[in-house]
């Protein structure tokens, strides 16, 4: 399955990928200085929901693509739909 988004989709996940990037360079770096575990978990944690919403809005994109796509044969829409499906839950 190829990675294929509109620009504006893609736009949007490569923002939350690159906000992700730097929280996880700000977390090295409070890990460095010595910071309070509450802060460096407080930031680990929203370095995780980011990038699980970078991967649910690219699986999304693909649940949309596959249903667009509902002329293909049925055996063609039950493997697409388990793989999405795992990928859904590799998430998870």
């Amino acid at each position: 399955m190829e990675l294929d988004m509109a620009a504006d989709e893609l736009k949007s996940v490569l923002n939350r990928l690159k906000r992700a990037q730097g929280q996880i360079a700000g977390i090295i770096k409070m890990i460095e200085e010595g910071r309070d575990c509450e802060d460096v978990i407080t930031q680990l944690a929203a370095v995780s929901r980011a990038l699980d919403r970078a991967g649910f809005a690219i699986i999304a994109t693909g649940l949309q693509h596959c249903m667009a796509d509902g002329g293909k044969e049925a055996g063609d829409r039950d493997q697409m739909r388990a793989r999405l499906e795992k990928l859904f839950l590799s998430l998870a």
